[in-house]
């Protein structure tokens, strides 16, 4: 991130504008209607303006002279627009006086861009693509402007002529931030937004007991809780609402290892994030550690997110931490993800079940040969069923000769699906027989492997017998 977004309070000085035509007039409007005092240099001479109305009209400063040696005093921003050589001088002596500049469509001379706005009163979104792409910028604004309710700023109305009174009563900052929450988030909140802001003036006004109404326990301390949340295989966009809901609400947030940056970028800011997670072959923390870590913060007060990577009743040692969470009295809840074989399905084209073929679908792990070894590969071999094996790759010899010696084809479709999902996803697909030289092709993991004729639908099995780089492809296929 190359800019900083910020927002500049226009009442706090005059802003300087220079330049002409409908472009300069274009930055006229949107200064005022943010309320700015405009000290404008129309370098055609013509400063006529269709449309104003009184108040607004008494709040530009025609300035007459060369804009060049314009008075830079007290200016708390300058912004040039069809401006030309004038606004390029001008902004040189903007930067030497430490002053914000914004020369248009030029980069290399300002120090700060505008963005697309959405203006919703109290409530105003920025997006910006750092000058790169304005056209992209304001479609992402029109998505914004389609979601945002139309009454958001008076809710932040609201809540801005009652902050100081609240704070004034609940002085713990945890307290009150959950409190305000429940007024944003419940039936306060919905009946600003429906256009009945009296009666939640009335309903906030008859609150009692703030400390309460936040969700405090004995002797006012804040209520603990841990939200087990299921990151998915990778894609931050495939993070649930509900998810990301609780990834904004926490105070902290325990992550495994695999967990992308992106995601854990979608956590408020202020949360705290521990990693607790271990993949094989390397030292972790241990179960009964991450358990403790989650009691004794929500017995803090604090609300915790236990964020796995896919789905945490999947293969992600959810279901022990629940039985920890409620053998401690902690409250906890549980927010499902997109398990790494369905992300793997949808990435690769992989139907993991398929009219007539593929009936059922089995769901299987193996660090190690060990584990390999305990499994009953007999109840595996049926050929309308998909095998799905999670963190297979170092077991795949023990995992391919033990269904061989089972029964199943040595010409099984097979497909090595890495980092489904993701930039660098990856696949090496072929037969059973040749599973661990297919692992072999991967660049690491995490990766699943996927056992079974559908296999022979995906798209890299596809791709190869296209390009005849795998005969055996197509002999296991006819």
């Amino acid at each position: 991130m190359r800019y900083l977004p910020i927002f500049l309070d226009s009442h706090t000085g005059p802003v300087l504008l220079v330049g002409a035509g409908e472009l300069v007039r274009a930055k006229l409007r949107l200064l005022l209607a943010a309320g700015a005092r405009v000290r404008w240099h129309a370098t055609d001479g013509d400063h006529a303006v269709d449309g104003l109305d009184a108040a607004a009209a008494a709040r530009i400063e025609v300035a007459a002279g060369d804009p060049r040696e314009a008075d830079l005093r007290g200016v708390i921003a300058v912004l040039c627009a069809g401006a030309g050589e004038v606004g390029i001088a001008l902004a040189a002596r903007a930067r030497a006086a430490g002053v914000p500049v914004n020369v248009m469509d030029d980069l290399a001379h300002s120090t700060f861009i505008f963005p697309a706005i959405v203006d919703r009163g109290d409530v105003v979104v920025a997006v910006g693509t750092g000058g790169a792409s304005p056209v992209v910028a304001r479609r992402v604004r029109e998505r914004v402007e389609a979601v945002l309710p139309a009454r958001i700023g008076d809710l932040a109305g609201l809540i801005g002529r009652w902050r100081k009174s609240i704070h004034a009563r609940i002085p713990e900052f945890a307290l009150r931030r959950r409190f305000w929450e429940r007024v944003v988030d419940g039936p306060i909140g919905a009946a600003v937004l429906a256009g009945r802001s009296r009666e939640a003036e009335a309903a906030l006004r008859a609150i009692v007991d703030p400390s309460s109404f936040a969700g405090a326990g004995a002797g006012g301390a804040p209520q603990g809780h841990v939200t087990l949340v299921g990151a998915g295989p990778g894609d931050p966009d495939l993070l649930t609402v509900k998810g990301l809901r609780a990834l904004q609400d926490a105070d902290v947030v325990f992550h495994d290892e695999l967990v992308s940056p992106e995601i854990l970028d979608r956590a408020r800011r202020d949360a705290a994030r521990v990693p607790v997670g271990r993949r094989v072959g390397k030292p972790g923390i241990g179960q009964e550690a991450v358990n403790r870590l989650l009691i004794e913060a929500a017995q803090a007060g604090r609300r915790a997110v236990r964020l796995k990577g896919g789905d945490p009743f999947v293969f992600g040692r959810g279901g022990e931490e629940v039985e920890a969470l409620r053998d401690a009295g902690v409250s906890y809840s549980v927010v499902p993800g997109i398990t790494a074989a369905l992300g793997a399905a949808a990435d690769f084209e992989v139907p993991l079940t398929y009219r007539r073929e593929a009936l059922r679908v089995t769901f299987l792990t193996a660090h190690r040969a060990d584990d390999a070894a305990k499994i009953d590969w007999s109840t595996l071999t049926d050929l309308e069923a998909t095998v799905v094996a999670y963190m297979g790759m170092t077991a795949a010899p023990a995992i391919r000769d033990g269904l061989i010696a089972a029964g199943r084809s040595p010409r099984t479709p097979v497909g090595v699906f890495a980092r489904a999902t993701r930039p660098d996803a990856q696949a090496a697909v072929g037969v059973l027989a040749d599973l661990p030289a297919l692992v072999r092709r991967i660049d690491g993991g995490p990766a699943l492997l996927v056992i079974g004729d559908v296999v022979a639908h995906s798209a890299p099995w596809r791709a190869a017998r296209l390009a005849q780089t795998l005969p055996d492809l197509m002999m296991a296929a006819e």
